[in-house]
């Protein structure tokens, strides 16, 4: 069944977009994202998000016209622009990359940061040492998994979420880094310090196993 015509809404303002033609009932939501596309440039697929309602939940791209009732010329749809988008996979990279280059370059270039007498106040401890290991292997096995194991329910999300989040990440690093690495940082007793590293392998290793056996899609930046 072919469908005359379908009205396309501005689901913020409620204004009226434009006009698809061409569709069927069989036709899908995606089907109708790529045809506003072909109106609408800067609106491509991953941009839009298509409801039923001003106000309504967002649509599946799976859903077909037929199935949400869409049959004559008189029925609309509302989309709204959900402004420019980057790959998850890229977020994840640059979220992961910044702790990693962070921390490391306060760790092994101490004087930059704390004056050029740094290591002549007190030698650096073991548990900085230590420290340092166990912050590479995190953020490394991130970066391992974001590329090998995780699978991502949506290929982009906002660009400004790139820019919170690494704000997030990098600018917490900096600041454990800082302190961890200081000259005056007081380390903690020999028995703190290794049933906190058998505590963090196990839990590192927990979390890796079950990465593995679920493979679920990675929806959240946390």
């Amino acid at each position: 069944m072919e469908i005359q015509k379908l009205d396309i809404y501005n689901a913020k303002s409620g204004k009226f977009v434009t006009t698809l033609q061409g569709l069927r009932g069989s036709s899908t939501v995606l089907d109708v994202k790529k045809s506003l596309h072909q109106q609408k440039k800067v609106l491509y697929p991953e941009r839009q998000e298509v409801r039923m309602e001003q106000k309504g939940k967002s649509l599946k791209d799976s859903d077909t016209l037929q199935q949400l009732g869409i049959k004559t010329k008189d029925d609309r749809l509302y989309v709204k622009d959900l402004g420019p988008q980057i790959g998850w996979t890229t977020v994840f990279f640059a979220e992961y990359a910044g702790p990693l280059v962070i921390y490391l370059w306060v760790y092994q270039r101490p004087w930059l940061f704390y004056g050029d007498r740094a290591g002549d106040v007190l030698p650096t401890s073991l548990c900085t040492h230590i420290a340092a290991g166990c912050w590479t292997f995190h953020y490394a096995k991130r970066l391992l998994e974001t590329q090998f194991v995780h699978r991502f329910s949506h290929s982009t999300m906002p660009l400004f979420n790139l820019f919170k989040n690494c704000s997030y990440y990098w600018g917490f690093t900096a600041y454990v880094a800082y302190h961890i690495n200081h000259p005056l940082f007081t380390p903690p007793s020999t028995t703190q310090l290794y049933v906190s590293l058998a505590a963090f392998l196990l839990c590192e290793f927990g979390n890796l196993s079950i990465h593995l056996a679920l493979e679920e899609p990675a929806t959240s930046w946390l």
